[in-house]
């Protein structure tokens, strides 16, 4: 019997798969709980248009991102700290105090998309990677003064 997956089933498929399984796992398994449909002309019609419409959001997300990039690129972002000898820093500028920075110009941004690669313990410039979107990065500079 064939089916469509509407979650992730292990050693099956990923969501939205058409598997081929037997006919009692797909009723009494798949189909009653929830995990699959099975595939007839009106499940694909639906199972394509869903897709379809996923591939718009997904576009139209990666276009309002684009956007954010252009725009936080170009701002400025500074940390005053407390230094000791030849510029250390007291501690380390963490994602979480550069997430609240970029919050504050007005950009929403989760301190799990910041990327470093390392970690800011002394005065100067530095580059910081933001995901946000798995397509679309920006890069901004962090001046620590």
């Amino acid at each position: 019997m064939k089916v469509i997956l509407l979650k992730d089933v292990k050693k099956q498929g990923k969501k939205d798969d058409i598997i081929e399984v037997s006919d009692g796992y797909a009723t009494n398994f798949l189909i009653k709980n929830n995990l699959a449909v099975a595939y007839t002309k009106k499940s694909k019609q639906i199972l394509e248009s869903d897709l379809s419409k996923r591939s718009e959001d997904e576009k139209q997300e990666i276009a309002r991102c684009e956007k954010v990039k252009e725009k936080i690129e170009k701002e400025d972002f500074s940390f005053v700290v407390k230094s000791g000898k030849d510029g250390k820093l007291f501690g380390t500028i963490s994602t979480k105090q550069i997430a609240d920075e970029i919050k504050k110009k007005g950009y929403d941004v989760d301190k799990k998309a910041i990327v470093m690669d390392n970690k800011i313990t002394s005065l100067g410039t530095y580059k910081v990677i933001i995901n946000l979107h798995k397509k679309v990065q920006a890069t901004i500079d962090i001046h620590i003064c």
